[in-house]
């Protein structure tokens, strides 16, 4: 009887464990899981509305947290990471500034962006499309080829065939974005998240070549990270369907 006993309770405590554990790569870890502190996540400066949202959630879903951005350029939060800046977690926008953090595990694409025009709002210049950019009384802004929005440009205007001349070249899209909004800029290419989320500011136009440029997001617990248990959680979060659910809100595309 002894043993008897002896064997059903370690059932049932191996049960209890198991009901514990975390969920599959993808799914957020439940709520009582052993997730705690600060949790830094260098994320692009496209995710700017996204991931602030997706964080607020991540917080209440694992009590004893706090997640903190660093938003910017992907270049530049890439060089960032590489000169010693702590961080846990690193989502940037395209493979190509991925690549160039030498501490970057196995990243984890979880949505894809696409470019579109930002003018005025009621396109005052009427702009139809990339060659509309090319007249003379247009100003226009793009990101700098460093960043993944300006990459995302030049391939976008080399397949549409037209050359277009830029009065200011931005450090990331959210600054070229801002050239619009201000009146500073008649024009500037930008992607369709940041241009959803400024709706009541600027209009969008679309333009067939930039399905040429769709960029890929990877996202990655950093080999560095302080707070490992927590940066993995986040990611497996971020690549959870509640988040996917936040992500195409704001206009990315599925991976």
């Amino acid at each position: 009887m002894r043993m008897r006993f002896a064997v059903a309770a370690g059932l049932t405590a191996g049960m209890a464990l198991a009901g514990c554990g975390g969920g599959k790569a993808g799914e957020p870890m439940a709520s009582g899981s052993a997730v705690t502190g600060t949790i830094t996540v260098f994320a692009a400066a496209s995710l700017t509305e996204s991931f602030t949202t997706i964080g607020r959630r991540f917080e209440v879903a694992h009590p004893g947290t706090t997640v903190t951005f660093n938003f910017a350029g992907s270049s530049a939060l890439a060089t960032q990471i590489n000169e010693g800046a702590p961080a846990d977690v690193f989502a940037a926008a395209s493979p190509k500034n991925m690549q160039a953090v030498t501490d970057a595990g196995t990243p984890a694409t979880f949505v894809k962006n696409q470019l579109v025009i930002v003018v005025a709002k009621g396109n005052p210049k009427g702009v139809a499309g990339l060659a509309g950019l090319t007249r003379p009384d247009l100003k226009v802004a793009l990101c700098a080829e460093a960043v993944p929005c300006g990459a995302a440009a030049r391939t976008a205007i080399e397949a549409s065939g037209v050359k277009v001349t830029p009065v200011t070249l931005e450090q990331d899209v959210k600054a070229a974005l801002s050239k619009v909004k201000l009146g500073e800029v008649d024009a500037a290419l930008v992607y369709r998240t940041d241009a959803k989320a400024s709706a009541a500011d600027v209009d969008a136009v679309e333009f067939p070549e930039s399905a040429k440029a769709i960029n890929d997001y990877p996202i990655v617990v950093l080999k560095t990270a302080k707070n490992p248990a927590g940066a993995r959680a986040f990611v497996d979060y971020v690549l959870s369907s509640e988040a996917a659910t936040v992500l195409t809100g704001a206009g990315f595309q599925a991976p």
